[in-house]
């Protein structure tokens, strides 16, 4: 019943008249200070794009970290949809975090920095 309602919302979006395309906003960042050689979890946060039609990878040196886990779709009421990705991990010197969104046909990398 609740995938079913679901379909029904995401339909309802698409057929929406006053939907219109939002490239999505990224930001890649962790828990904790990010320091090489302790655990931490990595986080990629999209929002406030339109349509919901999205994948959101977190990766090391270009492969996709196993295990990672997706919040539900939520929206607002503008049809700006939100999602949030997130995976444990312990950054290793010498290594690159990054996220790939693809949002319709449109493939994006944001990196993560230690610093922020």
């Amino acid at each position: 019943m609740k995938f079913a309602l679901c379909l029904a919302a995401l339909a309802a979006v698409y057929c929406s008249v006053d939907s219109t395309y939002s490239s999505p906003k990224v930001q890649v960042y962790s828990s904790a200070k990010g320091k090489f050689g302790e655990g931490n979890t990595l986080i990629c946060n999209v929002r406030d794009f339109h349509p919901p039609d999205i994948t959101i990878e977190l990766l090391q040196d270009g492969v996709a970290i196993p295990q990672s886990m997706q919040t539900d779709l939520s929206f607002k009421q503008n049809w700006q949809f939100h999602l949030m990705n997130t995976v444990p991990f312990t950054p290793l010197d010498g290594h690159k975090y990054s996220c790939r969104v693809t949002h319709v046909s449109s493939v994006k990398h944001y990196g993560w920095e230690p610093n922020m």
